[in-house]
């Protein structure tokens, strides 16, 4: 794994820290972009949503079989 990111920073003309610094920064920008992502939709579920009995749905839809 080393030596291909190695091989990929001397293609771009960069260092091997640079290239791992580069990684790990794009890295932890997709996790806040997928935070607030997940926030937003968070905020538009209903609070009824949140709270929902998932099992008491799922005897309910049984039983009434």
């Amino acid at each position: 794994m080393v030596s291909a990111i190695r091989a990929r920073a001397r293609a771009q003309g960069l260092s091997l820290e640079q290239s791992l610094r580069d990684l790990l920064s794009n890295a932890v920008r997709t996790d806040d972009s997928m935070r607030d992502e997940l926030a937003r939709l968070r905020a538009t579920t209903p609070a009824a949503g949140r709270s929902l009995d998932v099992a008491a749905l799922i005897r309910e839809d049984r039983d009434g079989r």
